[in-house]
């Protein structure tokens, strides 16, 4: 079956979930072909990033003039189409207007039909039967105004928080109402997508995790001794909660002056974080190691007893995953899916989100257990993530989703 994939900017650093998902659902005969608005090519490192960038077709470096005609073309041929997908571009403009930055106004939202017109177009020429959007923003506006234009049916994967910051304002009742299927990578998020979809269109709501290889994970590295040596991975954003990580290591190292911490990642908060460690004297304890490749990631995890993960808004985090199957327990904020994946005292610990003070008794937890009780940990957390995401198990229900829609 000819598929399409629909992202806003894609691939990134922070998407290789998206990779693994495309290249399993390939593997199971299914023809994928990548629409991305933009590319990130300059801030990619990891070359399979790279050899994806180069099979995506990146809609908006054609040109406004050529995106712009092969839109108008598609409107003039279908006219009615046209009118129904504006009045629901519209809709969205006056919903978007002054709410959270990206869901749009209605100059936003003409936008978005014109890259619908233009995908639905080139859907039509390709041959795509089914067109899946990841995230439930943006490029699900896309997918679901290319529906309305007359382009293939579409379905979408939600991760949160953003599409649940701002429900109302990115209409997403009504993309669920006219998609033929939804997923959420967590049931906490079908619960939110249950908030704001019809009791009618609760069937069409579906649980696909995001998937790791096992195979990329068949040899571990044993933990290291001393410490405590923690990695933290992510996007250095406010939602990620690392300013209150760096307050839980002050107060976590006057008892454990060996403490260290891998900060991998990079993002708009990178200069105050490095003040505030600077600030708490922890600048011998923190390692800021920027934007790693996958195997700056893994190696990473392997130089560490455990992952600490301090955020205050989530989906589920692939770093948990990645962890995990790396043989390291998480120490994790109990928020959004994250909770169904790590457990309390077998595989990690779950503490409150934005209290710094629980984090650092964690911190002193895991410090205090033994080494042969760590990698049990450890050992527990890879046979969850194996058992909950392998990337080739949820392709599987995600293919027998897309299949079950072409009835």
């Amino acid at each position: 079956m000819k598929i399409a994939y629909l992202i806003n900017t894609y691939p990134r650093a922070s998407h290789t979930f998206i990779r693994r998902e495309v290249q399993a659902l390939e593997r199971l005969g299914h023809h994928i072909h990548r629409f991305a608005m933009r590319s990130e090519r300059e801030n990619l490192v990891d070359p399979a990033d790279l050899a994806e960038d180069d099979r995506t077709e990146h809609v908006l470096q054609k040109g406004l003039a050529p995106v712009f005609l092969a839109a108008l073309r598609w409107a003039t041929a279908n006219p009615s189409r046209f009118v129904k997908a504006f009045a629901a571009a519209i809709r969205a403009g006056k919903r978007g207007a002054g709410q959270t930055p990206g869901t749009g106004g209605r100059l936003r939202q003409m936008i978005y039909l014109i890259e619908a017109a233009y995908v639905a177009q080139r859907c039509k020429s390709l041959g795509i039967q089914h067109l899946h959007a990841h995230f439930g923003t943006n490029s699900a506006a896309v997918a679901m105004l290319a529906y309305l234009l007359g382009g293939p049916r579409y379905s979408f994967t939600v991760h949160g928080p953003e599409e649940f910051d701002a429900p109302l304002a990115l209409m997403l009742g009504e993309k669920v109402h006219h998609a033929a299927f939804v997923v959420a990578i967590s049931s906490f998020g079908r619960s939110q997508l249950c908030r704001w979809a019809a009791l009618s269109d609760w069937d069409k709501l579906h649980v696909v995790h995001c998937g790791i290889e096992p195979e990329k994970f068949a040899v571990t590295s044993p933990l290291p001794g001393n410490g405590p040596h923690l990695v933290a991975i992510g996007r250095l954003a406010e939602q990620k909660g690392f300013s209150l990580l760096i307050e839980a290591l002050a107060l976590a190292r006057p008892k454990h002056p060996d403490l260290r911490l891998t900060l991998v990642g990079d993002g708009p908060m990178r200069p105050e974080i490095e003040a505030l460690i600077a600030a708490k004297g922890l600048s011998q304890n923190v390692v800021m190691a920027g934007w790693q490749d996958e195997a700056g990631v893994q190696a990473a995890l392997a130089n560490a007893q455990a992952l600490i993960l301090p955020s205050f808004a989530e989906g589920l985090p692939m770093v948990v995953m990645e962890a995990m199957a790396s043989g390291r327990p998480v120490i994790a904020t109990a928020i959004a899916g994250v909770p169904e994946l790590v457990v309390a005292g077998k595989t990690g610990w779950i503490v409150p989100a934005g209290d710094p003070n629980a984090l650092a008794e964690a911190i002193a937890e895991l410090a205090h257990t033994p080494q042969d009780k760590l990698a049990a940990m450890g050992q527990a957390a890879r046979e969850r993530v194996f058992e909950r995401h392998d990337i080739d198990v949820e392709a599987k229900k995600l293919s027998a989703l897309i299949a079950g829609q072409q009835a």
